[in-house]
């Protein structure tokens, strides 16, 4: 009896591995419980690449009375399944909305899955993220996650965001409220900042990034996300600050690192034009400066590039 026992529990065990949500050597991933009602699963924070299989953002679900509300659900189809199985170890109940924090797909790809699954589900975004990934926004990021993932094909038929929401909207969904924040030009153009009142969490998308370095492209604006992040600490502390890459925690364990990092990127832009300079010029300076950011994802790649982004920011603001 003990040996049926025994070999029992060693296939309930290997069963319930087969089914963890598990990436190559990453290991596996599971929501994790912030505050009642609150459960975030925190990406890998790097590129996407084969190994992750396009997964790297921290999609988030809030439990409302008849269902889950979710934001930024993940990066394409494929994972969404993933993830979505991985919602429904937390719970049974629908997804019955999902709030896009802006247009890179591998935020909002798995809204797919989601969809499927869920067909009644509503899903929001500020307006012009959704005309500008229906412009093309979707197509260029398939290619790009496709490329470095190699984890697209056969999903290309997107779930746009359904319903428009503007700055300062104030979103109640099944008793869950959330207020909509749109800065002008941060990360890109089309970025929602989502307060949940509940749980006090504020959600910054790629507004905010720990351990990771993304693109910042020509809707971007590296002063803008400055302000946008000081700004946020000059209000009064909230629970907890979701970045869109890396840990969530508390306000200045959070944001304080990317506000020093683009600091930095500002300072050696305001040097390199005092002293005549090109931004590679004064990039060995600036990396010199940055140790604390040197072992982030991607820092070699996009470092050069904020960098010389930053001093077309800075001149910009002198013409």
């Amino acid at each position: 009896m003990k040996k049926i026992l025994f070999s029992l529990a060693v296939v309930g065990a290997l069963s319930i591995s087969a089914n963890a949500f598990t990436l190559g050597n990453l290991g596996d991933f599971e929501f994790k419980k912030y505050a009642d009602g609150l459960y975030i699963l925190p990406g890998p924070p790097m590129e996407p690449n084969v190994e992750n299989e396009g997964f790297m953002n921290n999609p988030a679900i809030i439990e409302s009375e008849h269902g889950l509300i979710m934001i930024d659900p993940g990066g394409n189809y494929n994972v969404g399944k993933k993830i979505l199985a991985e919602v429904e170890k937390v719970s049974k109940k629908p997804i019955i909305a999902i709030i896009d924090t802006h247009k890179h797909g591998d935020h909002w790809f798995a809204n797919k899955a989601m969809a499927e699954k869920y067909p009644d589900v509503k899903i929001y975004a500020l307006q012009h993220m959704i005309d500008v990934s229906k412009a093309g926004e979707a197509e260029k990021w398939y290619g790009i996650l496709d490329r470095l993932s190699k984890n697209l094909k056969g999903t290309k038929e997107f779930q746009f965001p359904t319903i428009s929401v503007k700055n300062g909207d104030k979103l109640e969904i099944d008793g869950q409220t959330f207020i909509m924040h749109h800065p002008t030009r941060a990360h890109t153009d089309t970025d929602l900042v989502i307060l949940h009142l509940e749980s006090k969490t504020l959600f910054l998308g790629d507004n905010l990034m720990k351990s990771r370095l993304g693109g910042f492209d020509g809707s971007s604006s590296i002063l803008g996300n400055i302000k946008l992040l000081e700004d946020i600490e000059k209000a009064p502390e909230l629970n907890l600050y979701v970045p869109g890459h890396g840990a969530p925690g508390k306000m200045h364990e959070t944001l304080d690192p990317f506000i020093k990092y683009m600091k930095l990127l500002e300072e050696g832009a305001k040097e390199a034009l005092e002293e005549d300079m090109e931004a590679y010029e004064i990039k060995p300076k600036v990396v010199e400066k940055m140790k604390d950011f040197q072992g982030w994802d991607a820092f070699d790649g996009q470092m050069g590039k904020h960098l010389q982004k930053m001093v077309e920011e800075v001149e910009a603001l002198d013409e």
